[in-house]
């Protein structure tokens, strides 16, 4: 045994097989993996580390005996040392391997729930290649301690590019992808979504009132929902209930609505509502009506049913629309609850052009796709040319939280492009409670769940 220790040791103190050894795996990882033949130039550095050492007779032994004269100066680099080696190691892991996500809203309970910190698999979809290769690290889309400055620079910028994952998006995943219409933000209200504010109040007073400023697709707002829909399926909303290719969609238990729920005067024992998982700020009460205003699930709302000063739940519905659905237009008198049908765009399929699915298509021609619109006498002209059809380019998702009735989501703003697909959320690693303080504020059951 110890020979043949003595043996490994003596081939690892090879320079040819150190150097073989990392050039295969630079080579594999960042050559073929990320299909970039530039990246090829790193493995002359390579060379010159473990066989020429060029760099290091020029600087390195200088720096050696430095650091061997000088306390200081050795104590000083090697901080520095370290912390260049843990930011670039950290870096790209949260590029190509996963990354971090604490749920901030309600929208994806009770399957996520507010104060859930997500592990997001960039390998389950495959990694994108950063639009903004040159940015801040470990900050997504502004400087620490501001809220305006960006924290990358735009005149370096890498085209999407996608490296082979271990899958592809299915329906019913939970998944994390930077918001579509988070291109334009105004920093007034940067949480806000621009197109909406711009439809409540009017371009010339958002613009009058705030900077704005345009984000590339990967420094845009991480939201997560689930896919319903994927490239080809035809969605279908009636009274609330999700139907694809004409078929109802999986059972998702914990999905919730709002429901109302009547009492005979007497108020519901908050306690009670909180042990059933909503939160303090989710519980409405009209007191001159006696009636709640709750997100249930069907569990919950049976439950409900039975305490016995309860004398009505009923399940909201949204029959009226109102403008504020995709896509936005009048022609398409949709609601969140009852929607389309709408078929989600795939690529390479070239669908007729008119003026009536015009509207559907719109943000994908001219945003996502980066093409020329215009219409002209009835006439729909891409890139200067009339067209009566288009091909896609993309695959597109339509995305829904399981909080139906308390989610920002493709309902309203429309299709998700695969190029702001982030990942996949794999598992719970700590959740905690903002309604609790330390200790009893942390979800014990919920750590290191993995997401369905």
């Amino acid at each position: 045994m110890h020979k043949h220790m003595n043996k490994i040791k003596e081939i690892w103190r090879n320079r040819w097989f150190r150097f073989s050894l990392v050039a295969v795996i630079y080579t594999l990882l960042f050559v073929v993996w990320t299909g970039n033949l530039w990246l090829l130039l790193g493995l002359p550095i390579i060379y010159d580390i473990y066989i020429s050492k060029y760099m290091y007779r020029l600087w390195g032994h200088k720096h050696k005996e430095l650091r061997k004269r000088s306390r200081t100066y050795n104590n000083v680099f090697g901080w520095v040392d370290a912390i260049v080696f843990a930011v670039v190691a950290a870096t790209l892991i949260r590029i190509f391997f996963f990354e971090m996500y604490v749920i901030p809203s309600p929208s994806m309970e009770k399957s996520l729930l507010v104060g859930d910190y997500l592990c997001v698999s960039k390998v389950a979809y495959g990694p994108r290649v950063p639009n903004t290769p040159l940015s801040f690290p470990m900050v997504h889309h502004t400087m620490p301690f501001s809220q305006t400055a960006k924290s990358f620079v735009e005149w370096i910028s890498w085209p999407y590019h996608r490296l082979k994952g271990l899958g592809t998006v299915q329906r019913n995943d939970a998944v994390v992808f930077n918001f579509p219409e988070g291109d334009t933000v105004a920093l007034s209200d940067p949480q806000a979504d621009y197109y909406d504010l711009v439809r409540y109040r009017g371009r010339e007073a958002v613009w009058a009132d705030s900077e704005i400023v345009s984000r590339p697709v990967d420094k845009r707002e991480h939201y997560v929902k689930r896919c319903v829909a994927i490239p080809g399926d035809t969605i279908l909303i009636r009274e609330s209930e999700v139907f694809i290719n004409g078929k109802p969609q999986a059972d998702i238990p914990k999905k919730q609505f709002v429901y109302f729920v009547r009492t005979n005067g007497t108020m519901l024992n908050p306690e009670t509502l909180q042990d059933m998982g909503i939160a303090r700020d989710d519980i409405a009460y009209n007191q001159n009506a006696g009636v709640y205003t709750l997100p249930l699930t069907a569990e919950n709302a049976e439950k409900i049913r039975k305490f016995r000063n309860v004398t009505e739940v009923v399940k909201y519905e949204n029959a009226q629309p109102s403008g504020m659905t995709f896509p936005h237009n009048p022609d398409y008198a949709w609601t969140e609850d009852n929607f389309g049908p709408l078929w989600v765009p795939k690529k390479g399929v070239t669908v007729p052009l008119t003026l009536e699915n015009l509207p559907l298509y719109e943000r994908i021609i001219r945003v996502y796709e980066g093409n020329k619109l215009e219409v002209k006498d009835d006439t729909i002209y891409i890139n200067d040319r009339p067209a009566d059809s288009y091909t896609f380019e993309m695959d597109y998702y339509f995305m829904m939280g399981d909080n139906r009735h308390n989610s920002a989501d493709s309902r309203f703003w429309g299709f998700v492009p695969e190029d702001h697909i982030v990942g996949k959320a794999s598992f719970i690693w700590l959740s905690l409670d903002k309604d609790k303080s330390f200790p009893a504020n942390i979800r014990w059951n919920r750590m290191f769940r993995k997401i369905h």
